[in-house]
């Protein structure tokens, strides 16, 4: 039986231990990790192997050879271009049409039990036995579900976490027929699990899966390296050492000389021929390579160390990685998560701060302190994009240098030559950094049209306009002291969650387009761009009824960018306006939550007083908008969705919506009223938006004021929602308060349970479990529907380390049971 390696990844995440070195050969305590992978082949009697390779493949051949060092024979099927997981094994097909099959990555570290998994796949009689394995965190991988046999039923190939319902994922060790080959076509890119394995189980192939005991790591980012190298010294993973051990957890391979004065605390490793002096320090999970010299003084904790590499005097290396032929000189620091490529020089005195990185055959000089990474800077957070966009702190985490690096990678993802829209709050922080991003845009080739302070949704139109795409920068609601920073499609639109994905690769590999001198680009400051919104949405929007209806609002503006536009649009509509907060306040570019509470309240009185239709409120940049009733009673946003729903699908009967998930299911019943169908959704809006990019809908709402209208824009539009719901009211002539009187009352409610990363995979499993047969719907998160149509919707956030719960009951008591008794789900599984 033979074994097929896949080595033909470029590894991009672990750069730049990979911009010249394989995956496969990054050493794990001193062996490649694809050497382990292969004497764990060896191990389960596999010795004919066929070995794919692509990237640096040349590297690899002439490491491994034919195989015989290792007492193995290996073939190797080089691929011209990436094929994908099932394409790089069609092309190896030749080698593989006579027996029963293995495939298994050559970068992840794992002493799974093959011969197991084989007795598993020939006892079900399978067409393909995928092992999995459990594991704390499932976004980075591909989730598989099976049943009580063990037959697969489902794979999700790299979910977001409002996909993750389950902590079971495949481990990319395949036991296979040579009859699955058929199933892949020559030449072409694919995958097993996101192409071949679907159309298996469409097919009803037999197609099981083989829950492993066992280490498993996908060697995939820095800390997983070093992790994996931690593992190994501990003893978790079974591999072989190739040293002797002096003493407990002290490995000294062949040929090293350590002092007797020098300090080791186990568990550590010094590779063949290193020399360490006496007075260094080597402390737990510290691995040293081959040919590497420790001078007196040297700290090193939790280092990697690859082979020929000169560590001076005084020098301190903490929870970093040094590439091979690379010297640290002396009192030199390198602190956590640091990474120095292949063939540098950190002189003396220099400091390489946490999360730096340095690509190879780079100098840092004497006395540097070097706070970004020498090339590009890379952010090292759990995911680039929130909810928001890019968030954070103004100069903390959002800094200028780190927008220019942003701005750049988004240039990178458009043709040269091509037109990005910029605008911005009326914030300082806002403005100062929209002059980064416009410095990056044009350094990059891009011309820029920069609006300067506009409405979100005046932006957003102004990008829909033939550009490539736009950058709109504003303070994030309810935190002054940050800013988000939102990119958009060439339909105005937040990118998609793959444009995201494009950007973060750019990004994260740090490979930015630079232009020529003739090729920077112009900046352009377009004229009339708000009278050309106005204009837009009188023209796009039904405003049919509301000159004769004599209706009265009251308006406020928040002190925001709608001021900018109202004014001139509120003229021509032909409404009784009566106006607050109607300026730019640059000391107040967003409203904490009691303030804006406060806010609405004025609203109302106003409201009431003056005897208005109704009253409106928008955010500081026209985005949203909350609503005061013709009673003067602030409405809040859940129940503002039903009334515009209400009013929306009385005019559109046979239509669609869109909503998300997180809805009252009263939406349900109002849209059925009025013969209306209802697309759920996720609560990303980049969902919310394409979704109603798509034919026959007339409305999208996220229940937190924000409105889509599809026949103005392609994004939340507070702006023409407001104008929108002006026409709604004067053709049906009925106030919002009778409106809303004739919704039933929902009862849905919410909570937020601490949940720490590791552990939201394990709680997604535990609440599917819990659910023992009841329905689910996983269009995000997990929804599990009672018996009496009673709901629960369980979902990870994707950017805090909580778990946010909704549930909706027939009443009070029952709602607020269904959420205790599934709030205590999540927190057992949490724990």
């Amino acid at each position: 039986m033979k074994a097929v390696v896949m080595a033909g990844g470029e590894g991009t995440r672990l750069r730049p231990m990979t911009a010249s070195m394989p995956k496969p050969l990054l050493p794990v305590v001193n062996r490649p990790i694809m050497e382990h992978v292969l004497r764990l082949l060896k191990r389960h009697g596999f010795h004919e192997t066929v070995v794919t390779v692509q990237f640096l493949a040349s590297l690899v051949r002439n490491y491994f050879g034919d195989g015989e060092d290792l007492g193995m024979e290996l073939h190797y099927a080089t691929e011209e271009e990436p094929l994908g997981t099932a394409g790089s094994v069609k092309n190896a097909e030749h080698l593989l049409r006579d027996d029963t099959f293995l495939v298994i990555s050559g970068d992840a570290l794992t002493d799974i039990d093959l011969t197991a998994l084989v007795a598993f796949h020939r006892a079900k009689g399978a067409l393909v036995t995928v092992c999995l394995t459990r594991v704390p965190d499932p976004v980075e991988f591909g989730i598989t579900i099976v049943d009580e046999e063990g037959r697969v039923q489902r794979f999700l190939e790299k979910p977001t976490w409002g996909q993750v319902f389950s902590d079971t994922v495949n481990t990319g060790i395949y036991v296979m027929e040579p009859s699955v080959l058929d199933e892949v076509a020559r030449g072409e890119a694919l995958d097993w699990s996101g192409d071949v394995f679907p159309r298996l189980l469409a097919a009803g192939a037999p197609v099981y899966g083989y829950v492993a005991e066992g280490y498993w790591e996908d060697v995939g980012t820095h800390d997983s390296y070093l992790k994996a190298q931690a593992d190994v010294l501990s003893g978790l993973v079974d591999v072989e050492l190739d040293g002797f051990e002096v003493s407990p957890g002290v490995w000294i391979a062949e040929g090293a000389e350590v002092s007797q004065e020098a300090t080791l605390e186990a568990p550590v490793f010094v590779g063949d021929y290193s020399k360490v002096e006496a007075g260094a320090v080597l402390r737990e999970n510290t691995v040293v390579g081959s040919n590497v010299v420790v001078k007196a003084g040297a700290f090193l904790h939790r280092a990697v160390v690859h082979d020929n590499v000169f560590i001076g005097p005084q020098t301190s290396l903490r929870a970093c990685v040094v590439g091979k032929n690379s010297d640290v000189m002396r009192a030199a620091r390198i602190e956590e998560a640091a990474v120095i490529g292949d063939e540098c020089v950190i002189e003396e005195e220099a400091i390489v701060q946490d999360g730096v990185r340095v690509y190879p055959y780079k100098t840092v000089e004497a006395g540097a302190v070097v706070t970004s990474s020498v090339i590009f800077e890379n952010r090292g957070q759990r995911s680039l994009f929130g909810p928001r966009g890019v968030s954070g702190i103004v100069n903390v985490e959002i800094t200028p240098e780190l927008v220019v690096r942003l701005a750049a990678a988004f240039a990178t993802t458009l043709k040269k030559g091509e037109v990005v829209v910029t605008a911005r709050d009326h914030s300082r922080a806002a403005q100062a950094l929209t002059r980064a991003v416009v410095a990056a845009l044009t350094a990059s080739a891009i011309d820029v049209h920069d609006l300067e302070a506009v409405p979100a949704p005046v932006a957003r139109l102004e990008t829909s306009q033939g550009r490539a795409g736009g950058v709109l920068l504003r303070t994030t609601p309810g935190q002054p002291e940050s800013v988000d920073i939102a990119f958009l499609d060439g339909r105005g639109a937040d990118l998609t969650q793959a444009a995201r994905r494009r950007l973060e690769r750019v990004y994260t590999r740090e490979e930015y387009r630079r232009a020529f001198p003739g090729e920077i680009g112009d900046l352009e400051l377009p004229a009339r761009v708000l009278e050309g919104y106005s204009q837009h949405v009188l023209r796009t929007v039904d405003v049919r009824g509301v000159a004769g209806a004599g209706l009265k609002v009251v308006v406020d503006t928040g002190g925001g960018s709608a001021a900018l536009v109202l004014p001139s649009l509120l003229g021509r509509l032909g409404v009784d306006v009566l106006t607050m907060n109607n300026r730019l306040d640059e000391a107040v570019p967003t409203h904490l939550p009691e303030a804006s509470a406060a806010a609405l309240e004025r609203l109302a009185a106003m409201v009431s007083s003056s005897g208005s239709s109704f009253g409106v409120r928008f955010d500081p940049v026209g985005e949203r908008i909350a609503l005061v009733d013709d009673a003067g009673r602030v409405v809040d946003d859940d129940r503002a969705l039903l009334v515009v729903l209400d009013l929306v699908s009385a005019e559109n009967r046979g239509c669609t919506v869109a909503l998300p998930v997180t809805t009252t299911r009263v939406a349900e019943r109002v849209a059925a009223f009025h013969g209306v169908s209802i697309a759920w959704t996720t609560t990303s809006p980049d969902d919310l938006t394409t979704t109603v990019s798509r034919g026959g809908v007339v409305l999208g709402g996220d229940g937190r004021g924000g409105y889509v209208i599809p026949e103005c824009s392609g994004g939340l539009d507070g702006i023409a929602a407001f104008v929108r719901l002006c026409g709604l009211v004067a053709r049906t002539r009925l106030d919002l308060s009778e409106i809303d009187a004739r919704i039933p009352t929902a009862t849905l409610v919410r909570r937020s349970v601490p949940t720490p990363w590791a552990a939201k995979g394990l709680v997604m499993r535990s609440v599917v479990e819990a659910a023992e047969g009841r329905p689910l719907d996983t269009t995000d998160g997990v929804r599990v529907v009672e018996p009496d149509g009673s709901w629960v919707l369980v979902l990870p956030d994707p950017a805090e380390p909580v778990t946010r719960l909704w549930a909706e009951g027939a009443d009070d008591a029952a709602t607020a049971g269904l959420l205790e008794r599934w709030g205590a789900v999540v927190e057992r599984a949490g724990r």
